[in-house]
């Protein structure tokens, strides 16, 4: 059961983990902007692979949660899957298009959390 947004967080995360995607980080976004509380950012190897991650978060919670995204972008194209769940926003990038738009030094306040499982 989702309480919080950082339960949010983790299970977007998860979901990501089990469609093998890489350098999960959570981005605790709280203080810095008022659009989200999280972001989850990501990397896959291809763009098979980014769509099957945005699938494995989109069933996952809309099963186990009856959680639907608000908005979701780029799914066709597959460089950069963005899913909209409110109180987190989980990113989903081809490893190139990450290291290009670089999430993390551009909200470099923002406290990471690397995600095991």
């Amino acid at each position: 059961m989702i309480k919080t947004s950082l339960d949010l967080a983790n299970m977007i995360a998860a979901a990501a983990s089990e469609k093998k995607a890489r350098d999960i980080v959570m981005m605790k976004m709280v203080d810095l902007t008022p659009a989200t509380d999280y972001f989850v950012v990501c990397s896959a190897g291809s763009t098979t692979q980014v769509r099957a991650i945005a699938d494995s978060i989109e069933e996952k919670l809309q099963e186990d949660e009856g959680i639907g995204f608000m908005h979701k972008e780029g799914y066709r194209e597959g460089e950069w899957v963005l899913m909209d769940y409110g109180d987190c926003v989980a990113h989903i990038f081809l490893q190139d298009s990450r290291e290009y738009y670089s999430l993390e030094t551009l909200w470099g306040d923002a406290e990471l959390t690397a995600y095991e499982d």
